[in-house]
């Protein structure tokens, strides 16, 4: 693969040689042909021109008035305009170069250690980010189009936090809200019509109890609508370099058809999702205790299942972030952060699995490819 990698380079570099040796060349033996014509044409003297007439002498002159050149000038001229058209390529060159190598802020690349995985994983598709190295560790279609049901919610948080300066501003819970997780049969945090609860309880019940509720709530106090707000999350695919293979329709994660990633998407996603302190805090809470209102006096505890139940599982090290999804298109997923026990992060994305618990597994399984070696 890396034989490959580099003869790839090598053919790059002499396609971009030859985009500006050839056009160089032209323009070189061009300029040469129209100088020495000039010269053959100045030591005839105006006699031999005037005998030439009609013939080459003349053609010469039009070329010449036409690119409106003094005849005493020509040369300095022409070689002028050859060093401009020089540098003229090689600035375009220099640009289609620092545009090949440019990458995204988050990115991941397969190497010649990327693993395949096999029928041993019983997620359909899964990917294990090496962060520290920006390496595809092993994957599974992991650049398969699928739908990332509520782990579309991490973008959800995300595109929030960027936009909320206050967090215990407070938002009536309407019924809009509750409406759209009835109608589509989404799993709800438990706010109710009326409640006024704050910015904050809406993000954590948005991710730990994935309530349908709270991330409409969300996107209507960040946005106005859930239409304008899922624009705005589009936008951050774009700027995440993902748009061309993701694209969201819902702020839930409500199948569509046309709400789809990739599980390397995701995993991007989340990473950006983690140098966001916000959302970093909200992934990586187990359980949270909502504030008080009439109609929960006490406040509702709000719990993280995926972090609790995978803990019991020996990875080698800890995996301290995590957000699951479900609907019957794409089955049982997940994605998750974990550390092994030097501090070293791994970002994991499977999706299709038959169950929580077969989804949980595969997640504890890829970890442990990595931490405990």
């Amino acid at each position: 693969m890396e034989e490959m990698r580099r003869r790839k380079e090598k053919q790059d570099i002499a396609r971009r040689r030859m985009r500006i040796v050839v056009p160089i060349a032209a323009v070189v033996l061009v300029l040469a042909i129209v100088i020495v014509a000039g010269i053959g044409r100045k030591g005839s003297g105006k006699g031999e021109a005037g005998e030439v007439g009609q013939g080459e002498g003349s053609e010469i002159k039009a070329v010449s008035q036409e690119m409106g050149k003094e005849e005493g000038g020509t040369q300095e001229t022409l070689g002028e305009e050859s060093k401009n058209l020089l540098d003229n390529f090689l600035f375009q060159e220099g640009q289609e170069e620092e545009k090949e190598v440019e990458k995204p802020l988050y990115y991941a690349e397969e190497t010649e250690n990327t693993l395949q995985l096999g029928g041993d994983i019983l997620s359909s598709y899964a990917v294990l980010i090496d962060m520290e190295n920006k390496a595809i560790v092993s994957g599974k279609s992991a650049r398969v189009r699928m739908n990332p049901a509520s782990m579309t919610k991490v973008l959800t948080l995300l595109v929030a936090a960027e936009h909320i300066e206050n967090l215990d501003d407070r938002v009536e819970i309407t019924l809009e809200m509750t409406d759209y997780s009835f109608v589509n049969g989404c799993s709800n945090a438990g706010f109710e019509r009326g409640e006024t609860v704050t910015v904050r309880d809406l993000m954590y019940g948005t991710i730990l109890p994935s309530g349908a509720e709270a991330a409409v709530g969300l996107s209507i106090y960040v946005a106005g609508s859930q239409e304008a707000f899922v624009e705005m999350m589009n936008g951050k695919l774009e700027e995440l370099g993902l748009s061309g293979s993701a694209h969201f329709t819902n702020c839930v994660g409500v199948y569509d058809e046309n709400h789809y990633c990739t599980a390397y998407d995701m995993a991007m996603i989340m990473e950006a999702a983690l140098d966001n302190e916000v959302c970093r805090e909200v992934l990586s809470s187990r359980t949270y205790t909502t504030s008080e209102t009439e109609k929960h006096p006490e406040g509702m505890i709000l719990s993280n299942w995926f972090l609790r139940r995978i803990e019991d599982k020996e990875v080698g090290g800890k995996v301290t972030s995590g957000k699951t999804g479900f609907v019957k298109q794409s089955g049982s997923c997940a994605v998750s952060y974990g550390m092994d026990k030097d501090g070293k992060g791994y970002v994991c994305v499977t999706a299709d699995a038959e169950s929580q618990w077969a989804c949980i597994k595969d997640h504890a399984k890829l970890y442990q490819s990595v931490m405990m070696q």
